[in-house]
């Protein structure tokens, strides 16, 4: 197994809680860790029919079974237990009793906030980060290869081809969790519009064009987008507009959650095509925020980012932090430095009264450098705890 950064908050939380939470995208390797991490658990997934048959017509006699110390694997698929966890753990009055791990967010959460408020620690667990493949010397050499592998840790477990890999990861994913939430009639418009969100990395997101483009209407989009955004397949980059004039987009930017799966359902059949590719600047951008959220969640907190962005086209890619502590970054693909990395951060600096040391440029490159405007810094050689 590939240690897992988050192992650390995941003990450190079951001494805190009764019950910690730990949802992630499917095959992201929460089962994994969490075998790994709790030897001393009982493991039962509710995946499997006999137990949740079990679980369903008597969830007493399923937590007699299961009194303490128990991990329990897709916890969505039964909500009614949660009110009964609920009993359980305020008469027993001890922590680490259970863990509930599923790879449904929002079914998790709206159990959880129904059932289990303030009895539950809250820990995501996203594909490998760049730091722990690095721990383990399975970090790819070039930043294409990083891009057109990314991160689910099967790949790297047992060496198996992106191309082979992917296709059935997303069949996978539609067939058992798109329709564990939502009823799609047309799965090949689903698949289309998925394909479609990944031409879209990096971008503002334009519910009506996506709209058209995929053949259905504007809510049904959304709908979807909640679909995806609640499996950890995409998320949205939402921009920084407090406190400033009214010249600034409100619009969200789309990313995915892992540069491989969205190389996939580009058609990318090679790292050697990401070079040239049209989107080769935005899934840069994407790895790159990946690994700022991935840093933030493995150590139990949510990450505090954004990005800026003005109606004249001046940009901020990323902002990451709050209030005085904010640090803001622009982010290329490119190897070579160029003064006109930091256009959008002068504009941003000028507007909030940032110092230039607050401001860097992210890059492909392998030198860092300081300039009269601000650091370039490598992306493999960026340290966030600085």
């Amino acid at each position: 197994m590939i240690p897992r950064t988050l192992t650390a908050e995941l003990k450190r939380m079951l001494k805190k809680f009764p019950i910690v939470s730990l949802t992630g995208p499917r095959q992201s390797g929460k089962s994994t860790l969490l075998k790994n991490a709790l030897p001393n658990y009982k493991y039962v997934s509710l995946e499997e029919p006999d137990n949740r048959l079990l679980c369903q017509s008597d969830p007493r006699g399923f937590l007699a079974t299961y009194a303490d110390k128990t991990i329990i694997d897709e916890a969505q698929h039964v909500p009614d237990l949660f009110s009964y966890l609920q009993g359980r753990v305020d008469s027993a009055g001890r922590e680490g009793m259970y863990v509930l791990a599923g790879s449904q967010n929002f079914l998790m959460m709206q159990s959880i906030s129904q059932s289990l408020a303030g009895r539950v620690a809250i820990l995501k667990l996203l594909p490998l980060s760049h730091e722990e493949l690095r721990r383990a010397g399975m970090l790819k050499t070039s930043v294409e290869e990083q891009i057109f592998h990314g991160s689910y840790p099967r790949l790297y477990d047992k060496d198996i081809e992106p191309a082979k890999y992917f296709p059935s990861y997303i069949q996978t994913y539609v067939e058992r969790d798109v329709l564990l939430v939502k009823n799609i009639g047309d799965i090949s418009k689903f698949i289309r519009f998925m394909k479609l969100c990944a031409g879209r990395i990096g971008q503002l997101l334009n519910m009506s064009s996506l709209a058209n483009d995929a053949g259905v209407s504007v809510p049904t989009i959304h709908a979807w987008l909640s679909v995806l955004e609640a499996s950890y397949i995409v998320y949205l980059l939402r921009p920084e507009h407090g406190n400033f004039s009214k010249r600034l987009v409100k619009t969200p930017k789309l990313y995915f959650h892992d540069t491989g799966l969205a190389c996939s359902l580009l058609e990318i059949g090679s790292a050697e095509q990401i070079s040239s590719h049209y989107l080769r600047g935005g899934l840069f951008e994407n790895l790159v925020i990946n690994r700022v959220i991935k840093h933030a969640l493995n150590k139990g907190a949510e990450p505090a980012i954004s990005f800026w962005r003005d109606k004249t086209g001046n940009e901020v890619d990323l902002l990451l932090g709050q209030g005085k502590q904010r640090k803001a970054y622009e982010i290329k693909a490119g190897a070579t430095y160029s003064p006109d990395y930091f256009k959008g951060l002068a504009v941003w600096s000028a507007h909030t009264g940032a110092s230039k040391t607050d401001c860097a440029a992210i890059y492909t490159g392998a030198q860092s450098l300081t300039t009269s405007q601000g650091r370039v810094v490598p992306w493999d050689k960026w340290d966030l705890d600085a």
